[in-house]
This record gives C-alpha cells, structure tokens and sequence, in this order.
C-alpha cells in the first residue's frame, strides 16, 4: 500500500474513530440516564429516521454517484466547481420538500419504522421527538456532499471529524439536561437539529478554504445531472433495499418490550469497528479508484484495491472474532450502569456476537463496492441488495416466532454475508483492478488463523478471571488488560504466522 493511501486511511479511520468512540460515550451517558426504557426507544426510533433518509440520498445513492463523475472531472481538468453547485443545488431542493412532507405524515413514518409502538407511550413521543429531529437529514446529507467533495481533492480531516461534533453537542446536551432537569428526550432531540447546523457549516468551512466556488443556485437540468441521475437510480434503489433490511429488524424489534434498545446499543457497538475501517477505507477507496480508472491505470488501481482489502481485514477479523467470542464483559462494563440492568447486558451482548459474525462480510461490502461504484456500475449492487432484502425478511420474520428479536440480527448477518459473497464473486470479472494478487492470497488466510488463535486467547483469558469484570471499581482495568492482551497476542500470532512481520507493525504503529 502507498504511504499516502494509508495515510488517507488512517487519517479517516483516526477521526472516524474519535467520532465511534465519543459515540460509544453519547450511548453510555444515554444507557445510564434512559436504560432501555420508553424515552430511550422512542428516541432512538425518531433519530433514525434522518439517519435512515442520509444514507437513502446523501451517503448512499447520491454520493456514490456524485464522487466518481467529480473525481474524473478533476483529473480530465474540467469545469468540477459548476457541475458540483448545480448538484449540490438540487440535491438541496428534493431535501427541502422531503422535510417539508415529513412533517404532515409523520405519524405514518413512525408506524413504518417501529409498528410494535402503536397503541402505547412509546409511538406518540416518537412522531413528537421526530418532527424536531427530521430537519437534520438536509443539513448532514448536503454536509456529505461537500464532504464527497472534500475527499475527492484527498483533504480527509475535516470531513472526517464533522461527525465527531454530533456526539460532543449530544454529550454536553445530556449533561446539562441532567443537571437543569430537563425533559431528556427533547433536550437531545434539539441537540440532534443544532448539530446538523454545526455539521454543514464546518465543511462548507473546509470547501471555502481549498478555494472553490461553490455557490447556491436554481438547479439547471444538463447533460452532467443527467447522467448524475442515471448513475444514481439504481444506487437509489439500493439505498432503499437496505434501508428496507434495517426497517425489517426494527420492526421485529418493535414486537419485543426493549430489544429495540437492545439491538441499538449492540448496533452501536460493531459499529465502531465497521466505522474506523470499512467507511474509511470506502471513502478513500472510491476516489482513488476513480481517478486510475480515469487514467486508465490498472496496476495503480489492484495496488490500492488490494493494500486496502489486506489493511481492512488484518483490523476487522480480530476485532469480528472479540465481538463474538467475549461480547458480555465488553457490554457489561461500558453499559452497565444507572437505568441498564444485567439482564440488559446480556439481551444486548447476544445480539453483539450475531453481528460480530457479520463484521466482516459489512466491512468486505465497503471494500470491494467501489469496484462498481468507481466504473459507475450501481446496477449490480442493487441486484444483489436485493437477494439479500428478501432472504433478511425471511430469515427475521421466519425466526422471530423461535428465537425473539435476535432473529433481527441474524437476519442482517446471513444477508450481509450473501450479499459480500455475490459481490466478490461479480467482481472477478471486472479485469485487473479487482484480481487478489499472490500477497494478499496469502496473506488472508494467516490473518484468518491469527485471529482465531486471538480468539481463544482472549475466552480462555477472560473465562479465568470473569469474577473481575463484575466487580465494581476494578473491572474497567480488567477490559483494558483483556483488550490490551488480546492485542499483544494477535500481533505476535501474525508475526509468527508470517501474516505480517515487525517491521510492518512497527511501520503501522507509527502511522
């Protein structure tokens, strides 16, 4: 891998981190001040409804569009700066009107997202809470355009840690609710707006600093949104087939008293390692795939698709294997506390380990979906989406009767890895750019192995000494030790498995 693509990785990875980790601290603060209780599951359906509609338009159908057709206009020097305020402008405008419907059916919305809410508390604090959350999903999916934008001239920080100001505006939000004694689920509520504001303007911030001219007008119909559109039809209709994946275990959710907090809190949790690799490496991957397709540069590009799969799992199988292997200490000592109960804890850590087990396969989609995405191929992925839509919902569906609400989360792991599967298997006949080279072929299965061996480590540790990570005051620096145990072991089992050596490790640690 070039120096300057782990770079670029590592600087997304190092301030997705920060905004996974502050992350994790926004959900112990609310786990301990809402539990698992009405305010916090009506909450948490309500802020997913921006969230949902973000990755719908901005993130998802309409960036991965945006990004390779602005990205070739760089390297064939043409005019990027009208191309990007015409479809900034009219992403804008479609986002005003959905908010604008929004709040007339919210209701209908709600119902949608978490029909087990009807008839008690829980549905009409969440219409209530998501009419002021809801304006969020135009300030963060124009704030992801110009992020798009941002990473397509290979400046990564800003838009990389505009997330982190989310999590710091909730964090100091919660804090003074607690201590003013306001209501919380309106006191985070506004945060949530507020933060949308803070978003978008720091990236503007950084647009203006490189020099573009980005300005806001009536959008113009021409060739370029033309193919804008075409290109991100079918990854619109992607969007909503796995928008409609996550609309399935919500609703399966729903039908259990808090599992719909407890799905949040384990989603929350394999988030963070999904966040630090899989989106960093897609949003560096996709420009710079981008611009070697554009340049006609195929070794370029199997270089960086390759450095990027290896970089992705030799991070992402261990911590799938920790996941779940050992998911009840990790849940217990970083919730457990105030409104979260033990048996909190345990409902939540099994759902952490089903989708532990699918770490890989969500990682493995980010990686390898920019083969498509960069040839302006959205197609494919929306017909393996939806292969995956129809057997999350029977799988879901199928097993909620037997087994609860995990079958939410087994549900979106099965379909996870089906969807990777075809993905990989498609990818094959793209040329050179998507072929494994000797080094990641074998390189991948020792990484495998190490991981596995880590695995075993860190159960047979923790099953020694497990009276400790319940014992309050001590069971915080058990968690470290254990992690930090685990970590030493899988270093050393990748250098002995000749996975990676120390020059390597040492070169990693110091980027």
């Amino acid at each position: 891998m070039s120096g300057r693509l782990l770079t670029s990785f590592l600087t997304v990875g190092g301030w997705t981190l920060a905004s996974r980790v502050l992350g994790l601290v926004r959900d112990l603060f609310m786990a301990a001040f809402l539990g698992a209780g009405a305010v916090a599951e009506a909450f948490q359906a309500a802020f997913a409804l921006p969230n949902l509609f973000r990755r719908f338009f901005a993130e998802g159908a309409f960036n991965l569009a945006f990004v390779p057709l602005y990205s070739k206009k760089l390297e064939r020097v043409e005019d990027h700066e009208a191309f990007a305020s015409n479809a900034l402008s009219a992403l804008g405008g479609i986002l005003i009107l959905l908010t604008l419907v929004a709040q007339l059916f919210m209701p209908a919305m709600i119902y949608a997202m978490a029909s087990g809410f009807s008839g008690d508390a829980r549905f009409d604090l969440s219409v209530d809470l998501a009419r002021i959350i809801f304006p969020y999903v135009l300030f963060i999916s124009l704030a992801a355009v110009l992020s798009g934008i941002l990473n397509a001239h290979r400046h990564f920080a800003i838009a990389a840690a505009a997330p982190v100001l989310l999590n710091i505006i909730l964090i100091a939000v919660m804090i003074a609710a607690y201590y003013a004694q306001w209501d919380m689920g309106l006191a985070l509520s506004w945060g949530v707006a507020v933060a949308g504001v803070a978003q978008i303007g720091l990236v503007y911030y950084g647009v203006r600093r490189l020099g573009l001219e980005i300005s806001w007008q009536f959008p113009r119909w021409n060739a370029d949104i033309k193919r804008l559109l075409i290109i991100a039809l079918p990854a619109l209709l992607t969007g909503g087939v796995v928008q409609i994946n996550i609309l399935i275990g919500r609703q399966v959710a729903s039908y259990f008293e808090g599992a719909y907090a407890w799905l949040y809190y384990a989603d929350r949790l394999y988030q963070l390692p999904l966040g630090v690799v899989g989106i960093a490496i897609g949003v560096v991957l996709l420009p710079s795939l981008s611009r070697a397709l554009a340049a006609k540069d195929a070794t370029r590009g199997q270089a960086q698709y390759n450095r990027a799969f290896e970089f992705g799992m030799i991070l992402t199988l261990p911590a799938a294997v920790a996941l779940a292997v050992v998911p009840l200490p990790l849940i217990s000592v970083l919730f457990e506390r105030g409104a979260f109960s033990l048996s909190d804890s345990q409902a939540t850590a099994a759902a952490v380990a089903i989708y532990g087990l699918g770490l890989p396969a969500f990682v493995g989609q980010k990686i390898v979906q920019p083969l498509f995405f960069a040839r302006e191929d959205t197609k494919t992925p929306f017909y393996y989406a939806l292969v995956a839509l129809v057997l999350n919902a029977i799988v879901a569906i199928g097993l909620s009767l037997s087994v609860g609400y995990l079958a939410a989360a087994i549900g979106t792991t099965v379909s996870a890895w089906v969807m990777f599967l075809l993905l990989l298997w498609k990818s094959k006949s793209l040329g050179q750019e998507a072929a494994f080279d000797p080094r990641l072929l074998s390189r991948l299965p020792r990484i495998t192995l190490a991981s596995l061996l880590m695995g075993g480590v860190i159960f047979g540790g923790f099953e020694l000494t497990s009276e400790y990570f319940f014992t309050a005051g001590i069971r915080y620096g058990a968690l470290v030790g254990l992690v930090g145990f685990g970590a030493i072991s899988y270093a050393l089992f990748l250098i002995l498995l000749k996975a990676s050596n120390l020059s390597e490790l040492k070169s990693f640690m110091r980027r």
